[in-house]
């Protein structure tokens, strides 16, 4: 159920002495690092440590702060203002070099579900990524690449998260579909850098086809997983990344700090015998992680298309503005303002036999010569809704006919 955590490791261990709670020691394992104003790591340490925590805060308070309109949140965080404001700057500054590297920002929301007290969807809409969302992804992008660079060059038994260049026949598709919009990415079979999926991503903000064609950039790239050895990440722009900074949520991460800790306390001095032991583990456990995290996406993504099919079994009948996501050789896809998406198949389209383009993703009507194309806006009817099935149906009211 989405309204409850099942923790990787017993409630007793990650929400006692694994978790940081205020005012008392914690230990961990620390990157620290020396930045300079253009994002630049000139140095970096990776140690032993004790934590403890003064101020727990929520990302709505620390945003809130930034904001600075709250005068009863600006007063309980007093002592701590200067620092959230530096910790904003420096997330900016690393933002503004991965960009320019050419790390991808696909702007996709994500659906937030709201559930009564019986566990019933009352609420679907979009997930606002803040501010102090943006601080804790770009401070744990850089302690994962500090690690993962650190680890790599000592030749240590590891676990990378890896994101390969996507296939230059995938990309040619896409460039078809991007032909619509008139975008173009460029690249050849020996030159595919993320600057170029950048530059794209870039020129379609705040454009009506930006959901559209982030979906498509998304579909072309592969699928991040783990492997025992090194092969870059593709989306970060990035030649050394790992998942380090989640040990109590992630078994990858947890066996680095395994590795990590070891390393730390022989000196980086590891045995062979060893050492040949945890890099035969570290490619079993990056499999393995792979497959279970596979398989924890698919539940997922299957949970949040029950409750939203769930949310859209009482709003049959009603009339919403949608926007084309998609078009199949059975159906067009659409998605509404609030991430649900559903579907009208052509055989529920009366007014008209379409001829369906593969290559350019449109319906043509034969008779009304009706055009339409992936990003067009169109105003739909809810007609069916099973959260068995996860199937969502629409159908394309007068006015578009």
């Amino acid at each position: 159920m989405m309204d409850r955590v099942i923790p990787m490791l017993p409630k007793e261990l990650s929400n006692g002495i694994c978790s940081l709670n205020s005012g008392v020691d914690r230990l961990a394992l620390s990157a620290t690092m020396e930045i300079d104003k253009y994002g630049k790591i000139l140095s970096s340490d990776i140690h032993k440590s004790v934590i403890k925590v003064t101020k727990r805060a929520s990302y709505t308070d620390v945003t809130a702060v930034l904001q600075g309109e709250d005068n009863k949140i600006l007063e309980e965080y007093k002592p701590y203002i200067e620092h959230i404001k530096l910790m904003e700057e420096l997330a900016l500054i690393l933002k503004s070099r991965r960009e320019k590297d050419g790390a991808l920002n696909l702007d996709l929301p994500e659906s937030k579900i709201v559930l009564d007290e019986n566990g019933f969807a009352i609420d679907i809409k979009k997930y606002e990524l803040s501010i102090s969302n943006q601080i804790i992804e770009q401070f744990m992008l850089t302690a994962n690449e500090v690690v993962a660079e650190k680890f790599f060059w000592l030749e240590a038994p590891f676990i990378y998260r890896v994101h390969e260049t996507p296939d230059f026949d995938k990309i040619k598709e896409l460039n078809k579909f991007l032909y619509n919009f008139g975008y173009k990415l460029k690249a050849n079979k020996d030159n595919i850098h993320p600057k170029a999926f950048a530059d794209v991503l870039e020129e379609i903000k705040g454009r009506p086809e930006e959901r559209v064609v982030s979906n498509l950039v998304l579909r072309t790239l592969k699928v991040a997983r783990y492997e025992a050895e090194n092969k870059g990440h593709f989306g970060i722009a990035g030649k050394y990344y790992c998942h380090f900074t989640s040990p109590i949520r992630r078994y990858p991460d947890l066996f680095i700090h395994r590795i990590m800790s070891m390393d730390l306390e022989k000196r980086y001095n590891v045995k062979e015998q060893e050492s040949s032991k945890y890099k035969k583990q570290a490619i079993k456990y990056a499999e393995d992680s792979s497959d279970r995290e596979k398989i924890a996406q698919k539940v997922e993504r299957d949970s949040i298309d029950i409750k939203k099919a769930e949310y859209m079994q009482n709003k049959i009948g009603q009339q919403y503005e949608g926007i084309i996501s998609n078009i199949t050789s059975f159906g067009m896809f659409i998605e509404l303002e609030n991430t649900v998406e559903g579907l009208i198949r052509f055989e529920n389209m009366h007014d008209d036999f379409y001829n369906y383009s593969e290559e350019r993703k449109t319906l043509i009507g034969e008779r009304t010569k009706q055009t339409y194309k992936i990003g067009d806006k169109i105003n739909i009817q809810v007609v069916n809704a099973d959260k068995e099935t996860r199937r969502i149906d629409f159908a394309i009211v007068e006015e578009n006919k």
